[in-house]
């Protein structure tokens, strides 16, 4: 008899197993995906409740740990959805039991529609920052014409970009007073126009928290509209993107344009995690009362937008938490404070460290990546998808 630890992650060993042993591709990783090892924690949870977890969950084979008001459990996602959808649990698990089907991770979304059709997610897709202000905290105006901004784009799309998102208006701390909508599209409607002429198989997308500028980029060519306050600031911006049938990015963030880069809004009494997780699911919900399509939609978890670099770093480790949301996840580290404070570099040499946190959160889950420097995380990105995808013999 020989028995071998399957190491390294676990997940991808055990498929390759499954593989070298005949299985087809869609059956191994359907069982593979059900023993995908998973831990929730529960707050708040009342006495009879714990009481009535810990032998259950035993009768699941499932480990859980408690304290006072706190669960947390963990086992295989077959056994946790086993438990989720039991109709035969005492009363007093039915709260807690509808909460864990609620923040069970989905199926992950392989595809993403846009204006312009489909975004396949079964690689990395790289969002190239393409920012034309003149106050932007890292490109400081280099990007403020049009001729500057199309060559840009160029440049981003050579290096394997495959969307290139347009922005007017800087969220940087202590940033000017705020950009009037006629400025916005002064400053993002010529560009968005001629790089859709200029590159018409691109993916555009326009960075905006008004509904009169998203209108307007996306009759100029954006195919996908990507609101840093996902509709918190102007609701009419939903509406826009269910008419337009654009995708449509939620970003997480608390605030107003001026102070949501800021520490202001960073109070997370429960924490970070499910703070995002839960007002991400509302900003959903509000996208789908306005008409759009949930297939259109993709989240971000907003690292260093109201959240210290302590809460951005705990975002990436527990990243796999939004894949409850069921709908793709985008992240944008690219030079943010806490690759500042990992690294100890500037603005300007942060995007190796921005590179490492993309690499992390492809693991997690994420499958969009907005960064200033595409080369540094693009080979990184295949290097970890193409390990993953390259079939053993």
């Amino acid at each position: 008899m020989i028995v071998a630890f399957l190491a390294g992650r676990p997940l991808g060993a055990v498929c390759d197993a499954l593989l070298s042993h005949g299985w087809e591709g869609d059956l191994s990783r359907t069982s593979t995906a059900a023993l995908e090892p998973l831990a929730l924690e529960a707050l708040e949870v009342p006495p009879e409740t714990l009481e009535a977890l810990v032998p259950t969950a035993g009768r699941f084979g499932l480990d859980v740990v408690t304290g006072e008001g706190w669960a947390v459990l963990a086992g295989a996602r077959a056994r946790l959805s086993a438990l989720a959808g039991s109709g035969t649990l005492p009363a007093a698990l039915s709260p807690l039991v509808q909460a864990l089907g609620a923040a069970m991770p989905g199926d992950e979304p392989n595809v993403w529609r846009t204006a312009h059709g489909p975004v396949s997610l079964d690689r990395p897709v790289l969002v190239g920052v393409l920012n034309v202000t003149p106050d932007s905290f890292s490109d400081a105006g280099r990007w403020a014409t049009v001729e500057a901004a199309v060559a840009r784009g160029e440049q981003l799309l050579q290096d394997g970009a495959r969307i290139l998102d347009v922005g007017g208006e800087s969220t940087r701390p202590a940033r000017p007073a705020v950009v009037d909508e006629e400025e916005e599209r002064r400053r993002t409607i010529p560009v968005i126009a001629a790089l859709a002429r200029r590159f018409p198989g691109a993916l555009i997308s326009i960075d905006t928290v008004k509904a009169g500028v998203a209108r307007t980029a996306a009759e100029a060519g954006a195919a996908i509209i990507n609101d840093v306050s996902a509709g918190r600031l102007d609701p009419e911006i939903l509406r826009v993107a269910a008419q337009s049938r654009a995708g449509l990015v939620l970003m997480h963030s608390r605030g107003d344009v001026s102070d949501m880069a800021s520490y202001d809004h960073a109070h997370y009494p429960a924490g970070v995690v499910p703070a995002v997780v839960g007002e991400l699911r509302q900003r959903l919900e509000a996208a789908r009362l306005a008409g759009v399509e949930f297939e259109a939609t993709v989240v971000d978890p907003g690292l260093g937008f109201a959240k210290t670099p302590l809460q951005s770093i705990t975002l990436c480790r527990q990243l796999g938490a939004l894949r409850a949301l069921g709908r793709p996840i985008l992240v944008g580290p690219s030079r943010k404070r806490f690759i500042g404070e990992l690294t100890g570099q500037p603005v300007e040499r942060r995007d190796l460290g921005t590179a490492a946190a993309c690499l992390l959160a492809w693991q997690q889950g994420a499958r969009l990546f907005r960064v200033h420097e595409v080369v540094p995380t693009r080979d990184a990105l295949a290097v970890a998808a193409g390990i993953e995808r390259i079939p053993l013999t």
